[in-house]
């Protein structure tokens, strides 16, 4: 499973089928770096252990909204005993201007911080 690096590609993935994901808990820190960086901590379950979790992040639009697109691929060919695959991450959002950016995940407003 590919949890500790989501944002990575994977060989093969145009060959993958998108899911969704269960997101259960998700936290904006600012992590203790020069210059500060903005992080992004998910905890929730793949559908199950044969996907890989991705993440895409978008740089902050004009109102300075950071979109975080959660979601798995699977191959659909691959046979896979049907439980929930807990998952845990976090993500570095990167360095941008001072301002006050929000982080929407799938949609949802997650957090806000200012840099």
């Amino acid at each position: 499973n590919n949890v500790s690096s989501p944002m990575n590609p994977i060989p093969g993935e145009e060959k993958l089928t998108r899911a969704e994901v269960f997101i259960d808990k998700s936290e904006v820190s600012l992590l203790t770096t020069n210059p500060t960086k903005a992080g992004l901590s998910l905890t929730g379950s793949l559908p199950t252990p044969c996907h890989y979790l991705r993440v895409k992040v978008s740089p902050p639009d004009a109102e300075n909204k950071i979109a975080v697109e959660v979601y798995s691929l699977v191959d659909p060919s691959q046979v896979c005993i049907q439980v929930l695959q807990p998952f845990e991450t976090t993500l570095d959002l990167g360095t941008f201007a001072a301002g006050t950016y929000t982080v929407w995940v799938n949609g949802q407003q997650v957090g806000e911080y200012t840099q």
